[in-house]
């Protein structure tokens, strides 16, 4: 039986990906060896990462995700900086940090209890930071790198989430959207 590898994402309007590989394109000189750059089709916020699941699984959870979609109204994200984190360990990517979002901190939330009531998901036990993964890199290249927190106040309306399916190759992860559900329907 076939698995597939499922997360819950908002997905960036196309204009704000732009922006950020705009962004990624200053730091060019880092060495590829290091540094992995996520591609623009890929750039995202992940709300719920799941994992492996079968296809009974999948359909189970798009119809839990259609559930919760239904009681949350159509939002806006505040982005904010770009840094290198996690904040306070040893950093392991550049990322977009979000704004604090009661609505977001919600779905997240409610959806995380939906599926780690039906066994499809685990409850992380870190408190949820929305942002956006830019690059990861390697230990080599964090030691090297200068101390990053930039501004990229930029504000996007969520009006759907998206049952994301990740594909890993040797080329880097490929995302696609197996469902999109519109908030409030």
């Amino acid at each position: 039986m076939t698995k597939r590898r499922l997360f819950i994402a908002v997905n960036l309007p196309e204009i704000i990906k732009k922006k950020l590989i705009d962004y990624q394109r200053k730091w060019i000189d880092l060495d590829p060896k290091f540094i992995h750059w996520v591609r623009e089709n890929n750039l995202h916020i992940t709300l719920v990462f799941i994992g492996y699941v079968d296809d009974d699984e999948m359909y189970e959870i798009c119809n839990l995700v259609k559930e919760v979609a239904k009681k949350h109204e159509p939002f806006f994200i505040n982005l904010e900086r770009i840094i290198v984190g996690p904040p306070n360990t040893t950093p392991r990517m550049f990322w977009v940090e979000g704004g604090k979002s009661q609505e977001l901190a919600n779905l997240q939330n409610d959806l995380e209890n939906a599926l780690s009531g039906g066994n499809l998901a685990k409850k992380e036990a870190r408190p949820y930071r929305p942002h956006i993964t830019l690059a990861r890199f390697k230990y080599e290249i964090a030691k090297s790198l200068p101390r990053v927190d930039e501004p990229f106040k930029v504000q996007f309306a969520v009006e759907t989430i998206e049952v994301m399916q990740s594909n890993l190759k040797r080329s880097g992860a490929e995302y696609s959207v197996l469902e999109s559900v519109e908030l409030g329907r």
